[in-house]
């Protein structure tokens, strides 16, 4: 199918907000909320890397949207648009771009954001699909990974290390249960918890590469060490999860995309979140020091590898 009958097709019905101005234009006109301030972000999935060729491309539309919308959670920004970019094979027929459009629609009703433009592109050995997202924050207050404060409290939303058990359920190693493959496959961005943390958060982002490299990331930005208990985090039940090396393996997973945050030890956290609708668990301490500390019963376990890091 030609790019021109793709777009008219199947993206064109998307592309209602005005912004988008019916993708008839080179670009998006945008006029922003009065006196708010703006939040860009761009993440890129790769077939093979970040989801696998067989997964359902309903599944892969979700995902592209959600991880960008993890990120403006992380900032704690309203989502308002996106861009599109698809750089696609063969293998991406007109039966995968059709369902793969179909799923992008959905997704875009679910969080209620606006597909505004893009661009697509034909082919390549394999597909390469991107998306900008663009959110809006009340002035100032976008949340930031540098303000952790020794003394803070460490907490996580959801559970961690399901997407990496999803991942391996979709591999075919293990038998597969839905809510885990859902996990790994269409994962929910915490925008809600993002929003009200702002003004309450030290420091915040979302959990994409395992929450330990995260952790670390977070913790040299804001030159302190994030002292996690390894038995405190969050987990999903079942038999993957009997011991110390389970627990390990779920904290350098990646892709869980729940948001990893810092507040002042006093602030009442729980109802904050309760108001969000979503889960939290306080996992430990900023310390003096830099990075991230893996503790179990008092011992340092931290891993050589915290998590996946490309290169």
């Amino acid at each position: 199918m030609p790019e021109r009958d793709f777009i008219a097709r199947h993206l064109v019905p998307l592309a209602t907000a005005p912004a988008a101005r019916g993708l008839a234009d080179d670009a998006a006109v945008w006029a922003p909320p009065l006196g708010r301030d703006l939040v860009f972000t761009h993440d890129v999935l790769a077939c093979g890397i970040h989801y696998l060729a067989g997964d359902p491309p309903s599944d892969i539309a979700w995902k592209l949207l959600a991880v960008n919308l993890s990120d403006l959670a992380a900032m704690g920004a309203t989502p308002a648009g996106v861009l599109l970019g698809l750089g696609m094979s063969a293998a991406e027929d007109a039966a995968w771009r059709e369902t793969f459009t179909r799923g992008l629609g959905r997704a875009l009703a679910a969080f209620d954001v606006a597909l505004w433009g893009g661009d697509t592109v034909s082919g390549l050995d394999r597909a390469v699909l991107g998306l900008t997202a663009i959110g809006h924050v009340a002035p100032g207050g976008a949340l930031s990974r540098r303000g952790a404060c020794i003394g803070d409290a460490i907490w996580v939303s959801g559970t961690i290390g399901d997407a990496g058990i999803g991942l391996t359920m979709a591999r075919g190693t293990i038998p597969a249960a839905k809510p885990l493959l859902d996990r790994f496959r269409r994962p929910m961005p915490r925008l809600a918890l993002g929003q009200a943390l702002v003004g309450v958060a030290t420091a915040c982002m979302d959990v994409s590469d395992g929450l330990l490299i995260d952790a670390d990331r977070l913790g040299r930005a804001s030159r302190a060490r994030l002292d996690i208990d390894v038995a405190a985090v969050p987990v999903a039940d079942g038999p993957w999860t009997t011991g110390l090396d389970d627990r390990l393996a779920r904290v350098t997973a990646g892709d869980d995309y729940e948001l990893l945050f810092t507040t002042p030890a006093d602030a009442d956290v729980p109802a904050l979140a309760a108001r969000a609708r979503t889960p939290v668990t306080r996992i430990g301490t900023v310390v003096a020091g830099a990075g991230v500390r893996a503790l179990c019963d008092g011992r340092d376990v931290t891993p050589d590898r915290l998590g996946w890091e490309h290169g």
